[in-house]
């Protein structure tokens, strides 16, 4: 089904989804450790990929391994990266402090003046936000521009991943080891928590929400979309974060940061129209 959808359309539908997650997700913070809850996210994906895709995993190269493995590990460390710079700044800031990785890579990999000037515009957007650093902290800060970092090394891994192995199957093994990586901290932190059914379901809630939807979406989308154009699409993510966070939560924006969002959708939309015409091209295999 998700084939028919055009690949811009997918990263959208991902975008909103996974911004409403975060919104749940930190309205649980005071019942259970960003940690644990993140564990919880990663294994609901892995959980529900796995049985989706049942991956086959003979016959697979080296390579292969290499890039999924490396997947898995920028996955692992990005979730847990950003929600602990949720807990300790608001979620529009931290996302668009987050939003340098895929920032970056939009401008590496562009080859058209023309998507440089959107990712500027966007870029605009994000300056602007950050003019209202209320509730700002230095390690909530830190945390964003690590998860900035492995959302950048996420992106490029993504597209490799895809081409190297069919359907969700690259997800699913890296959506384990993402889960694996932080089962000794989430149990550490929050093993007490795991015995209770309510917080369960919740965190598979957030998991679907933040990780099975948006990164199964995105996994298609980048098999037909450049690396760069989805870079500049994440230009959406702070004003969705903002968002969702305003309708969940309550976290109010000021004049300024309304004006923030609409120069990175406008630079969304500007990405949008310059991305339809790499909708039918395939990423070469590394």
């Amino acid at each position: 089904m998700t084939r028919r959808i055009p690949a811009i359309w997918l990263v959208l539908a991902g975008i909103v989804s996974v911004q409403f997650g975060a919104a749940v997700a930190k309205d649980l913070f005071d019942r259970i450790s960003p940690t644990t809850l993140v564990w919880l996210r990663l294994a609901t994906s892995a959980v529900f990929l796995g049985l989706l895709a049942r991956p086959v995993l003979r016959g697979r190269s080296r390579q292969d391994w290499l890039v999924v493995v490396g997947f898995g590990l920028s996955l692992g460390v990005m979730n847990w990266a950003i929600y602990q710079s949720f807990a300790r700044i608001p979620i529009g800031i931290a996302v668009t402090i987050e939003f340098i990785g895929p920032l970056a890579i939009a401008v590496i990999g562009s080859r058209r003046a023309r998507d440089l000037a959107w990712v500027g515009f966007a870029g605009a957007g994000v300056v602007l936000l950050g003019l209202e650093p209320g509730g700002v902290t230095a390690a909530g800060v830190g945390y964003a521009v690590l998860a900035g970092a492995a959302w950048a090394a996420y992106i490029l891994l993504s597209a490799s991943t895809g081409a190297r192995w069919p359907g969700l199957d690259g997800l699913a093994v890296a959506s384990v080891i993402a889960a694996a990586m932080l089962t000794p901290y989430a149990l550490a932190r929050g093993a007490s928590d795991l015995g209770n059914v309510e917080v369960l379901l919740l965190g598979a809630m957030v998991g679907l929400l933040s990780s099975v939807v948006p990164y199964s979406f995105e996994m298609v989308a980048l098999r037909t979309i450049r690396p760069a154009v989805f870079g500049i699409l994440m230009s959406l993510e702070p004003a969705a974060a903002a968002l969702a966070a305003l309708l969940l939560l309550g976290e109010y924006l000021e004049p300024l940061q309304w004006l923030a969002m609409a120069c990175v959708v406008a630079a969304s939309v500007g990405a949008t129209r310059s991305g339809a015409g790499v909708e039918h091209s395939e990423p070469a295999p590394d």
